[in-house]
């Protein structure tokens, strides 16, 4: 099983649009391992957001992922990475397809309503700054064979 982690961002808790995504997930049959409301700090965006150090929309990316609360899951699965990232779509709202979050919620790019891990060495960076080991719960989904 892989793990992957997701920011839903301020947008979308503002939106009230938490449980429409959740839901989408847990239909889709990924399993919640750890799941929690945070205001990022501007010390946490600006390590998690690091590549992004020297490109334009640095500064407002940390300023935006700040300005209020997000809610940050992760989620487990088969090939949940892969899963993950084509539920969310493009990263540009407007070439996301119809049917995925960013295509049914987003608008601008810069305020994409959720993150989600884009390969497997960064989902473990990710989770590890968002979580410690004790908040991750090993459980048994009793749909699991059925998915």
């Amino acid at each position: 099983m892989e793990r992957t982690l997701v920011i839903i961002k301020p947008n979308a808790v503002q939106r009230e649009l938490i449980g429409d995504i959740i839901s989408r997930f847990e239909k889709r049959g990924l399993k919640i391992v750890a799941m929690k409301m945070i205001v990022i700090t501007p010390e946490l965006a600006k390590v998690h957001y690091q590549e992004h150090q020297a490109k334009d929309f640095y500064q407002p990316l940390i300023k935006f992922i700040t300005s209020g609360p997000s809610v940050v899951i992760i989620l487990e699965g088969d090939r949940a990475i892969e899963v993950v990232r084509k539920m969310c779509g493009a990263t540009d709202p407007l070439d996301a397809d119809p049917g995925t979050i960013r295509g049914d919620y987003g608008i601008r790019v810069r305020q994409n309503i959720i993150h989600a891990s884009d390969s497997l060495s960064s989902a473990e960076r990710e989770i590890a700054l968002f979580f410690s080991t004790p908040e991750l719960i090993d459980y048994k989904l009793a749909a699991r064979p059925w998915i």
